[in-house]
C-alpha cells in the first residue's frame, strides 16, 4: 500500500501530497469549502479529480437535518471503503456533521484518520501535513466560535467562473426551536463591510458577474459589530464594485426588514429583484412553537410592501409542515396560504426531528407518513402557482445568465433568469450560437417546460 503513495513524493517538484475533496451541504459550507482548497493549494497540495490514488481525501460535511447527515454519512464510508482497499490513504473529515457529533462520529467510524471542525477550518494544512507524515496524534481540530469570521479570501472556487457565493457573516441568534445551526456554528457575527468590499472586488476581478450574497440570517447583519442592522450600507459599497452585474440576496429573515432595506433594492441596478425570505408556517400557533419571532399579520404586511415597492420581485420562501402540533387545520390554512400569496419559488420540508433542539421536547409529534402526505399537498399547490407564472413569462424578452452548455445538445445552453438562484431554483434552456458560459444574452422566452423556461437568443451577449 505505502508504494502506491511514494513514487510522486519523492520527486523533488512534485506536490506534497494529492487529494480529492468532496463539498456537501448549503453555500455558506461552499465557501468554507472553497477557502481549504485555496490552503491546500498555497501549501503545496494538488487537488486530483478522483479519491483512488490519491494521499487523502477531505469530506466537508453537513449536519443541518437527517437527510443531510445520511448523505454526510455515505459520502464518509464511500471515502473509507476506498481507504480499506488500499486505494486511498487517509480520510479527514469536516464541517458541520464533524463539529455536531465530534468523538462520536470517530467512535462509530474509527477509520476516520481526523476530524476538523467549523472553527477549525483554516488548520486543514496542518492536518494534511500530519496525516502525510504518519503522525496519529492530535486527530481532533475544534476550536470555540471565534469573535469574529473567519476570513474567506484565496479561495479556490468551485462555482462556475462566472457567479460566486459572498458570506457576509458566521452563525446565528435566532435559536429557533428546530433548528441545530447555533451548536454547530455559534452566534452571529458579522464580517466588517471593508473585508466583504475586499473579497468582492478580488471576486469582481476574477471575471464573477453574480455575487450571491450569503448569512444564516442576512437582515440581521451587523447587529454585533456596529449595535444595529448595516445590510443597506454593504449593498451601497457593493453596488460600487466594478465587473459585477448581479448581486442575488438569500436568506433574509422577515425581521429586521426596513423600509429603507426595500428602497435599497428597488432602486438598486445590481441587486435583481429576488428575495429569498424563509417564513417556515404562516399559523400564529406554528410560529411561535417555532419561536419565529414574527406573526401572520406582520408576515402578511412585510409580502404586500414588497410586492407593491419593487418592481418585477420574484420571492422564494421556504416552509415546514409536519412540526410538532401541527393540526390538519394549521395545515390547511398554510394550503390555503400558498395558493394565495403566489411565491414564484417555494421549497417543502418535512420536520426533522433533531434530539438535541427544543422542539424534539415538544408533544403531538406527527407521524411520518402524514408530513409526507402533508409535503405532496404543498408542492402540488406550490406546482399551480409556479405554472402560472412560467405560462405568464412566455412572450417576454428577459436576460439570461448562460451556465452550461447542455450536454448532448449542439447550440442549447442552461441558463437562469434573475428571477433563478444556483442550485436551488430553475433554469432556462437557451438556443443560440457563439454563446459561452458567463455571458449575458438577451432571450425571448417561447414556452414553458414543466417549471423552467425555453427561450431563444435574441441579441447579442455581453
Amino acid at each position: 500500500m505505502a508504494s502506491t503513495f511514494t513514487n510522486d513524493l519523492q520527486r523533488a517538484a512534485g506536490p506534497k501530497g494529492r487529494y480529492a475533496f468532496i463539498s456537501l451541504g448549503c453555500p455558506k459550507n461552499t465557501v468554507d469549502s472553497e477557502r481549504m482548497l485555496g490552503l491546500l493549494r498555497l501549501e503545496g497540495y494538488e487537488l486530483v479529480d478522483s479519491p483512488e490514488g490519491a494521499d487523502f481525501a477531505v469530506v466537508n460535511t453537513c449536519g443541518f437535518i437527517e437527510q443531510a447527515r445520511l448523505e454526510s454519512f455515505g459520502a464518509i464510508d464511500e471515502m473509507l471503503d476506498l481507504k480499506r482497499q488500499g486505494l486511498l490513504r487517509g480520510v479527514i473529515v469536516s464541517g458541520c456533521l464533524a463539529e455536531r457529533q465530534k468523538e462520536q462520529l470517530l467512535e462509530h467510524r474509527p477509520d476516520i484518520d481526523h476530524l476538523v471542525g467549523v472553527f477549525g477550518r483554516d488548520e486543514v494544512t496542518k492536518v494534511a501535513d500530519r496525516l502525510i507524515g504518519g503522525m496519529e496524534e492530535q486527530r481532533l481540530v475544534f476550536r470555540p466560535a471565534p469573535s469574529k469570521p473567519l476570513e474567506d479570501g484565496n479561495r479556490l472556487r468551485i462555482t462556475p467562473g462566472h457567479y460566486a457565493y459572498l458570506k457576509i457573516s458566521e452563525g446565528c441568534d435566532r435559536l429557533c426551536t428546530f433548528c441545530a445551526i447555533p451548536k454547530m456554528r455559534g452566534k452571529h457575527a458579522t464580517k466588517p463591510i471593508e473585508e466583504i468590499i475586499a473579497e468582492a472586488t478580488e471576486l469582481a476581478a476574477s471575471g464573477v458577474r453574480e455575487l450571491v450574497v450569503v448569512a444564516q440570517d442576512t437582515t440581521y447583519y451587523g447587529m454585533d459589530l456596529y449595535g444595529e442592522p448595516r445590510l443597506v450600507e454593504l449593498l451601497g459599497e457593493l453596488e460600487k464594485v466594478e465587473g459585477l452585474d448581479w448581486v442575488r440576496l438569500m436568506y433574509l429573515y422577515p425581521m429586521y426588514f426596513s423600509d429603507q432595506l426595500i428602497d435599497t433594492i428597488a432602486q438598486s441596478k445590481k441587486i435583481v429583484p429576488y428575495i429569498d425570505m424563509p417564513l417556515q408556517h404562516i399559523n400564529d400557533r406554528m410560529l411561535k412553537r417555532m419561536q419565529r419571532r414574527v406573526n401572520r399579520a406582520q408576515t402578511e404586511e412585510l409580502v404586500g410592501k414588497l410586492r407593491e415597492r419593487i418592481p418585477g420581485l420574484v420571492l422564494r420562501t421556504t416552509l415546514i409542515t409536519g412540526f410538532p402540533g401541527e393540526t390538519d387545520e394549521q395545515f390547511e390554512e398554510l394550503v390555503d396560504y400558498v395558493r394565495d400569496a403566489k411565491f414564484e419559488r417555494l421549497g417543502v420540508f418535512t420536520y426533522s426531528n433533531e434530539p438535541d433542539t427544543p422542539a424534539a421536547r415538544l408533544p403531538d409529534h406527527v407521524l411520518e407518513e402524514v408530513m409526507q402526505q402533508r409535503q405532496a399537498r404543498l408542492m402540488q399547490a406550490q406546482q399551480e402557482v409556479a405554472f402560472a407564472w412560467g405560462d405568464q413569462q412566455v412572450g417576454t424578452q428577459q436576460e439570461v445568465l448562460i451556465d452550461a452548455p447542455l450536454p448532448g445538445e449542439q447550440g442549447v445552453w442552461l441558463g437562469r433568469t434573475s428571477a433563478d438562484a444556483p442550485d436551488v431554483d430553475c433554469a432556462v434552456f437557451v438556443t443560440g450560437e457563439g454563446l459561452k458560459p458567463g455571458d449575458l444574452v438577451p432571450c425571448e422566452i417561447v414556452a414553458r417546460s414543466d417549471y423552467d423556461l425555453v427561450g431563444v437568443a435574441v441579441g447579442d451577449a455581453r
